[in-house]
């Protein structure tokens, strides 16, 4: 399953997208790709609600994969030190790929 992200995840979109990737997890997939090349940034409550993301997947016997995340998106997620708890991945190719 693949979600693209085209807008910071922060503010009211977090509250929008928490609700897609909640229902997303709910389906329980074994392979959950959140793309965030087009994610300018993200906020706390945002890094919360991947965290929770994850937690449901794992849970479930799924995992959750962040795709190619821009520079400023991989330092936030950094100095919450969450790049070593959820998979991040760097992925050259069109965000569509996997959507087939």
């Amino acid at each position: 399953m693949l979600f693209v992200v085209t807008e910071a995840l922060e503010g009211l979109a977090v509250e929008r997208w928490g609700r897609t990737l909640v229902e997303g997890a709910a389906r329980r997939p074994d392979h959950l790709v959140i793309d965030l090349r087009h994610c300018p940034r993200i906020d706390a409550a945002a890094i919360d609600l991947l965290v929770r993301v994850h937690g449901r997947l794992i849970g479930a016997g799924g995992r959750l994969t962040l795709r190619a995340p821009g520079d400023r998106v991989r330092r936030t997620l950094a100095l919450a030190r969450v790049d070593q708890v959820l998979d991040v991945e760097d992925c050259p190719g069109p965000a569509l790929a996997d959507a087939r």
